[in-house]
């Protein structure tokens, strides 16, 4: 596999709007993951070069049950930039789609973080305390992914390498955390226990919850920290990243005139609504 060439390839159609025929693991070359992270790397080095910073990284494939069926072994990951980011002063947002394929949206928990997070720790409660001590905000998002392959079929390297789909993230109000104030031994219980309703036009469409992303958004963030220390090349995670840990919920397909609220039980975290414009 070409990966430049699939690089081109893939920013040719997001840029032009027009679905790619089949995803590139469906080819008769096939495609790695370090394939599709080679991929990711340089459209990442493109979007940089066209001046849009990286702001972080959006975790897939948070849910372990998936990871056997599709053969992986951890989470994949892909970046954010500042010009997908989006920060709601008010909780309340818009997303246009208009220049979407078939979009959808997550609800997620998103970190802010202060320092790199550590990995590797053995006890289970060291994990999240460990990684909920890089942190220095967490808040609700909402992440928009946009699929440009036929009817959203894919495997892990084709979401890898195509953005991990990533359209935009929308950042509810924040709240940061106080390490000295006994503050993480609380939290890391609230984030194994929350639970979230996602609505559509004031309408229940799911209920989710923390135990979602592998248990806690808190072990995610320490599953992403290990995963790409382990894989050569890429950048460790760094302090300033944001980091949106997976969605609670299944994702949902979106259309404009819509409007979407996340609503949280178990965390101090205002409700967030996005309105779908075209």
């Amino acid at each position: 596999m070409n990966t430049l060439a699939l690089a081109d390839e893939i920013e040719d159609a997001y840029a032009r709007r027009q679905p790619m025929a089949e995803p590139p693991s469906a080819r008769a070359a096939g495609l790695t993951l370090d394939q599709a992270y080679a991929v990711e790397a340089d459209l990442a080095r493109r979007r940089q070069a066209a001046g849009h910073a990286a702001a972080g990284r959006k975790v897939g494939f948070a849910n372990k049950a998936l990871w056997r069926v599709m053969g992986l072994s951890t989470v994949v990951w892909a970046s954010m930039y500042d010009d997908t980011v989006h920060h709601a002063a008010t909780n309340d947002a818009a997303v246009s789609t208009g220049r979407m394929f078939s979009p959808k949206i997550e609800p997620e928990i998103v970190m802010k973080l202060k320092a790199p997070p550590g990995a590797g720790v053995a006890a289970l409660e060291s994990v999240e305390r460990g990684a909920l001590e890089a942190v220095e905000w967490i808040a609700l998002g909402f992440e928009v992914i946009d699929c440009p392959f036929p009817d959203w079929k894919f495997q892990p390297a084709d979401f890898v390498a195509a953005y991990g789909f990533h359209a935009a993230l929308v950042v509810g109000t924040p709240i940061r955390l106080d390490i000295n104030g006994g503050m993480i031994p609380s939290l890391t219980e609230a984030l194994s226990r929350f639970t979230v309703r996602l609505l559509r036009n004031g309408e229940l469409a799911e209920e989710g919850s923390g135990r979602n992303v592998l248990r806690s958004p808190a072990l995610c963030l320490a599953e992403l920290a290990s995963a790409v220390a382990s894989r050569p090349g890429a950048a460790p995670l760094a302090a300033g990243e944001v980091i949106s840990t997976g969605t609670l919920t299944t994702s949902r397909f979106i259309a404009a005139a819509e409007t979407w609220t996340a609503e949280v039980e178990g965390l101090d975290l205002p409700p967030l609504s996005v309105q779908v414009t075209p």
